[in-house]
């Protein structure tokens, strides 16, 4: 996250919040992961900032290293299967979830590649101009295919679902990034969490009003069932 610790770990509580609110939404278990989004980005920017107050200390090298790999498991590892494989198990059409098993692959497939990069390569935190930069020594070769395989992974499952509204967090995924490649290119994993961690907060939105509709229908249903015996009295 870009500004400084004491953001980073404002913003990681407001979002853990947001998240412990999102799952007493839920009321079905297919939605229990896309429900916990928000609290799996609060933690990783509490992490960030953990990287932020351990940067310019040596004897913190260990507490940089470990918040700087946890930090990137989730950005790098963790979103490009979860956020396909959170979709996909709320999907009733046979038809979408075709599709989104096709983008759960490409995901964890992405996911084992910057896996295997994080075990294999370094990787260097630098804060520069208030932002932190994660320089690496990954193969510049498919730096660019990651990046769009990436982008493939995690915002079309969002405009493919039929559940109600994802559509909205899909856009401002897509623009938050659009933002984040134009005017912060450098310090793209670190920003656009950022805002996709604001963003997340939509989750909570449309899981509330689903859980309304939901109790709405079986309200109905209820009333329904009443009304068919006291006719067949």
């Amino acid at each position: 996250m870009c500004f400084s610790a004491e953001a980073s770990f404002a913003g990681g509580v407001i979002i853990l919040a947001i998240g412990v609110a999102t799952v007493t939404k839920v009321h079905k278990p297919s939605q229990l992961i896309f429900a916990c989004i928000p609290l799996f980005f609060g933690l990783q920017q509490i992490t960030e900032g953990f990287l932020w107050i351990s940067y310019p200390l040596s004897e913190h090298y260990y507490l940089q290293k470990f918040a700087t790999y946890i930090f990137l498991i989730m950005a790098d590892v963790l979103w490009p299967t979860l956020i396909p494989i959170s979709v996909l198990l709320m999907e009733l059409n046979k038809k979408k979830r075709k599709y989104l098993w096709i983008l759960f692959g490409i995901g964890s497939s992405l996911s084992l590649y910057y896996a295997s990069c994080l075990i294999m390569f370094h990787v260097t935190p630098q804060i520069e101009c208030y932002h932190i930069h994660y320089v690496n020594d990954f193969p510049k070769p498919m730096s660019m295919i990651a990046t769009l395989i990436y982008l493939i992974a995690t915002i079309p499952p969002l405009f493919i679902s039929s559940i109600k509204r994802t559509h909205i967090l899909g856009i401002l995924m897509a623009s938050s990034c659009l933002v984040t490649a134009i005017f912060f290119t450098q310090y793209l994993t670190s920003v656009w969490c950022f805002f996709a961690a604001l963003i997340s907060g939509v989750i909570y939105w449309i899981l509330r009003d689903s859980k309304r509709e939901f109790k709405f229908k079986k309200l109905k249903e209820l009333e329904q069932l009443v009304k068919d015996k006291i006719h067949s009295l």
